[in-house]
């Protein structure tokens, strides 16, 4: 299966995409998280555009060969969101199959609570909904401890200079360390590697989080997803504790339900890939199961 990468403008910010299927099928728009790029979803990508799906892969921005705005700002939710609508522009303007896993997880819940219009389905992997982490910060200081490096990232220069060192020797250690033995082998890495090591990519990456304080978007009026909604959560994720799928459901009121992973850790889609397409494909094809966080075929997590 032929695939092209792109280049397109969004929001005056210059991004390449991944394409591939056929440009009549059901537009699906695959976002990675930090710290990965367009090629975290490599095992997706083919089989959902053989079973019909026309699949976008961007590398966001910050990422691998993508523009790298400068500031904080150019990094807040509302701006990532309007870059997932933007992109509908590669499928025809039609609304899209949004999935995302880690940050771009929360880039697609943050699209369908801001452009449900514009979002046909929500797949989510590993991903809390970003009003439902808030509060469960408020009640777990486990899930606070998990989430204290998201406060050294803050801190300027520093974790762009101990991130990089020695070749990313740190981000290479979390990246196989938090993974499945064998899910990252060396070649992946190095594909990593020369992502990490763009001009500029680390900065902008760590922008991301610093977005969350410093461009934190106006709460909304009402937090609740109105579009269909599937969560998928590896239980053995190092960085977010399970219960956030439950508490992310429950702010969902159109059909929604979740599933967990309990072998598979925070990288799902590499270590459960045949399972992820069945779901996104179920999703496209409106045979996702479960019509609330309590149906039959939802897992409790």
């Amino acid at each position: 299966m032929p695939m092209d990468t792109v280049r397109t403008t969004v929001g005056g910010v210059g991004l390449d995409v991944v394409v591939a299927g056929p440009p009549d099928g059901p537009p699906v728009l695959l976002l990675h998280g930090f710290p990965e790029f367009w090629y975290g979803w490599h095992r997706q990508i083919e089989p959902l555009a053989r079973a019909g799906c026309r699949v976008l892969v961007p590398n966001q921005r910050g990422y691998d060969t993508s523009d790298k705005p400068p500031g904080v700002a150019a990094y807040g939710l509302d701006v990532l969101a309007a870059d997932a609508v933007g992109l509908s522009s590669l499928a025809g303007d039609r609304p899209l199959h949004v999935v995302g896993h880690d940050w771009g997880g929360l880039v697609a819940w943050w699209t369908a609570l801001r452009h449900p219009d514009r979002v046909a389905t929500l797949t989510v992997l590993n991903a809390p909904h970003p009003i439902a982490f808030a509060g469960y910060l408020r009640r777990h200081p486990s899930q606070r401890r998990r989430s204290r490096y998201i406060g050294w990232f803050q801190v300027p220069w520093a974790p762009e200079f101990l991130l990089g060192r020695n070749g990313c020797a740190l981000l290479k250690k979390t990246l196989v360390r938090s993974s499945r033995r064998g899910t990252f082998g060396d070649a992946d890495v190095a594909r990593y590697v020369a992502a990490w090591q763009q001009p500029g990519a680390l900065t902008a990456m760590l922008n991301w989080y610093r977005g969350l304080r410093r461009a934190r978007p106006a709460p909304p009026a009402d937090p609740r997803i109105r579009v269909p909604t599937r969560v998928l959560w590896g239980a053995r994720d190092a960085f977010l504790e399970v219960g956030l799928a439950e508490a992310s459901v429950g702010l969902c009121n159109g059909p929604a339900s979740h599933r967990v992973f309990p072998e598979a850790t925070h990288w799902l889609q590499h270590e459960q890939p045949d399972e992820v397409v069945q779901e996104i494909l179920a999703q496209v094809r409106g045979t996702a199961p479960g019509t609330s966080p309590t149906a039959p075929g939802t897992a409790r997590g």
